[in-house]
């Protein structure tokens, strides 16, 4: 079976398979809002949320929120992690998830890419080319941090497509924490490099 485009698993996901997958771009990229807490903690309820579906998204997102309330957004992919929070969507419904899903997925390959070395705004058709080729087609000229990145989201659609229950959703953690691990390397990488 020949696998599908990252825009094509978007489309086809659940409302599960898209709260998670929109989370799990936020979680990835959550430290560049400098917590101390590089582990995530912060977005533990909005996991809880996903697995419990409706019943509590929307307090959960409420809980998140309130939380990182006073976190300030220090650079421009700081505030694009912000924005990730700020646009997701209280109801539990498909078209709602969805966007929020596509524009995670999005600002997730743009903050990937500047950590790359690259200005995200170079070169327009970059995004759209790795996001609706399969098997990693059109992603010439993309650098390893951005691979990695779209890699992970389709491995977490594909695994929450496949996989019914909180199996499916442990998986997304564990892609989730490399990712973020990887991030928060180059961004210290970065860092030095500009001290």
């Amino acid at each position: 079976m020949a696998s599908k485009s990252l825009t094509e698993l978007i489309a086809q996901a659940d409302e599960r398979g898209l709260a998670a997958s929109g989370l799990a771009c936020l979680d990835r990229c959550l430290p560049l809002l400098a917590l101390d807490d590089e582990g995530g903690e912060p977005l533990r309820p909005l996991w809880a949320g996903v697995a419990e579906g409706e019943e509590t998204w929307d307090a959960r997102l409420a809980e998140v929120r309130a939380a990182l309330d006073g976190v300030d957004a220090r650079d421009d992919e700081a505030v694009s992690v912000r924005r990730m929070l700020g646009a997701a969507p209280a109801a539990w419904a498909a078209e709602p998830l969805r966007e929020w899903a596509d524009g995670c997925s999005a600002d997730a390959l743009r903050i990937h890419r500047g950590l790359d070395g690259v200005d995200p705004a170079a070169d327009a058709d970059w995004l759209a080319g790795c996001r609706t080729s399969a098997e990693g087609a059109g992603a010439d000229g993309l650098g390893p941090l951005v691979l990695g990145e779209l890699r992970r989201q389709q491995q977490i659609l594909e695994t929450l497509e496949r996989t019914p229950g909180t199996g499916a959703l442990r998986r997304v953690l564990d892609l989730s924490a490399e990712g973020r691990r990887v991030l928060t390397a180059a961004a210290s990488r970065r860092a030095r490099v500009r001290d």
